[in-house]
């Protein structure tokens, strides 16, 4: 099964699908590519996979992303291969941007949207610039770029508000074990159930 985390820059995507990988077996991260430079924080090929805009066009030529979009000036793209190698072991889970969310639920039957809102615009201005790792000029791109993102949550199968992290954790794990128990999902566990009444 594939999840797809979704929402506006600083919103908190990556610190909940943190504490949720930590909570629930089975959950893989697809670490995507992306040609934006390194922030201090952030390892290659933990948090993205950074490549230059020559790479990136070749892999797009090539046909090797799930998904791909310019988003706040800089491409981004899960691609095909990680995401089929991850969900040969159990769930992937995405961290992705709106448009990226739009081509997977086009090309992926059964993959589970969801959206995290942050819980005010001011709340949202305010981790950007305390993050610390985006010039002036890239927040008010992210801010601007947030006011559509926002706006497309009624896209997507659920809904989180992360005004509370904990609060948020714990809905977003209950989203996975409410997917997780879908029929089409529960298909292989029911079918020897399912025999022994034919008998």
């Amino acid at each position: 099964m594939v999840f797809v985390i979704t929402g506006p820059s600083g919103c908190g995507k990556s610190t909940l699908i943190k504490r949720v990988r930590r909570a629930v077996r089975g959950l893989d991260f697809s670490v995507s590519h992306t040609t934006r430079a390194r922030r201090p924080s952030e390892k290659d090929g933990v948090d993205y996979h950074y490549v230059s805009e020559r790479v990136f066009a070749r892999m797009v030529r090539a046909r090797k992303f799930l998904e791909h979009a310019r988003v706040h000036g800089h491409l981004y793209g899960t691609s095909r291969a990680e995401v089929e190698s991850k969900g040969r072991r159990g769930d992937v889970i995405l961290d992705i941007d709106v448009q990226g969310a739009r081509q997977v639920r086009a090309r992926v039957p059964g993959a589970v949207l969801v959206f995290i809102m942050p819980p005010v615009a001011a709340e949202l201005r305010r981790r950007l610039r305390n993050r610390g790792e985006d010039s002036p000029e890239a927040v008010k791109r992210r801010l601007r770029n947030a006011r559509a993102e926002v706006r497309a949550y009624a896209e997507f199968d659920y809904v989180v508000v992360n005004d509370d992290l904990a609060r948020a954790a714990a809905e977003l794990k209950t989203v996975v074990a409410a997917a997780r128990h879908n029929p089409e999902a529960m298909a292989a566990e029911l079918r020897p159930i399912l025999r022994s009444f034919a008998k």
